[in-house]
């Protein structure tokens, strides 16, 4: 596990929460907090901001998922959910509501650091390839406006495509802005005019 990590463990159980806890403890110096009432999960998750959030629970239900997406989505952060016996669809669930680690059967102190240790490796291999689709999003649609800007300048002035990337190229370098905001700019001012 990385160093030092600020932990929520949601569990009922207090021998349960003590055996998780004192497990995490052998794994490392982290900051472990225990929530053990289950209402109002998210308002709780949130006012702590922890590294890292393990989920206890018997048989989880659609109502404490919901909780849980709502509790880790406004800040991105792992989930380890354990689980004594679950069904398929609120398996799904789990996972589609940003659970990093979602463990079947019997919670063991041994199991647990590799567990939190692999959520948190996953989540970080999501993350970033939600980062790279997000940043190959945003370079798809500042291609779509250049080359729109460029089909402008070119039926405008009557020049070639090298032309007018030219002429957006040195428009950009003289105003210090990027090529992609000079043409959203020339778009937009095409778009007010027509």
């Amino acid at each position: 596990m990385p160093e030092k990590l600020s932990i929520i463990v949601v569990e009922q159980d207090r021998e349960r929460a003590l055996m998780i806890v004192d497990s995490l403890m052998e794994a490392g110096d982290n900051d472990i907090q225990v929530i053990s009432e289950v209402s109002s999960l998210a308002r709780r998750i949130s006012e702590r901001n922890p590294d890292i959030v393990l989920v206890d629970i018997t048989n989880p239900s659609r109502d404490m998922i919901e909780e849980l997406t709502l509790a880790t989505a406004p800040l991105d952060r792992p989930v380890a959910m354990f689980v004594d016996q679950s069904e398929d669809s609120l398996t799904k669930a789990a996972i589609e509501a940003g659970v990093s680690a979602y463990v079947v059967d019997d919670l063991r102190p041994e199991r647990i650091r590799p567990i939190v240790t692999a959520a948190i490796a996953r989540y970080n291999m999501f993350r970033r390839m939600r980062d790279e689709l997000a940043e190959t999003r945003r370079a798809l649609e500042e291609r779509k406006v250049i080359d729109r800007a460029k089909g402008l300048l070119m039926k405008a002035r009557g020049i070639s495509e090298d032309e007018a990337y030219g002429l957006l190229r040195k428009a950009a370098m003289d105003q210090g802005r990027k090529i992609s905001e000079v043409a959203q700019s020339l778009v937009l001012a095409a778009d007010l005019l027509s």
